[in-house]
């Protein structure tokens, strides 16, 4: 074989097998996650928004629970606070408009997820403590229990829940 054929053949080679043309299964990382201790911060401008914002509490979940890690939800310490206008999506008499809502969290409930609504968010909203449904704790203040935890380890996860503009298929 020439060295001109040697050359290219090496060159095509590299080319093919650089991560630039990889099928992405080499660079996949099996990340050794440990049991999570989060803390969530729900303030959102839009009470529906809280919505997307579940889909983070199960974004952190379902992969832990699925294998090679399969931890199970009682080995994950998740609280979250709320204190945006999503806190109307929590109390008892708006049941009927945000039913998704409150099955999701009383399932998360279930799995061992606290969440935990600001007494003082609460209070200008003119609700009481019988105004929330039983898996809701109220808390006196939503900056006071963000630094406790956090103080406690906890890592801090923010959603910022923005507007889909476009569809995956739109952009893509």
């Amino acid at each position: 074989m020439s060295m001109r054929k040697v050359l290219v053949f090496f060159i095509v080679f590299f080319i093919f097998h650089s991560p630039v043309f990889s099928d992405g299964k080499d660079n996949f990382v099996q990340t050794p996650y440990k049991e999570p201790k989060v803390v969530y911060d729900f303030y959102f401008d839009e009470p529906a928004k809280i919505r997307s914002a579940l889909y983070w509490v199960r974004s952190l979940m379902n992969p832990l629970m699925d294998s090679p890690y399969d931890y199970a939800p009682e080995f994950m310490d998740i609280v979250v606070v709320i204190h945006g206008t999503e806190i109307v999506s929590v109390v008892k008499h708006n049941y009927k408009k945000y039913k998704d809502v409150v099955e999701r969290i009383k399932y998360y409930h279930q799995l061992g997820v606290k969440f935990k609504v600001c007494n003082l968010a609460a209070h200008d909203y003119g609700y009481k403590r019988s105004d929330f449904f039983e898996f809701i704790e109220l808390v006196p203040s939503a900056m006071a229990e963000l630094v406790h935890w956090q103080s406690q380890g906890y890592s801090l996860i923010t959603p910022n829940i923005m507007s889909k503009k476009y569809t995956i298929e739109e952009i893509r």
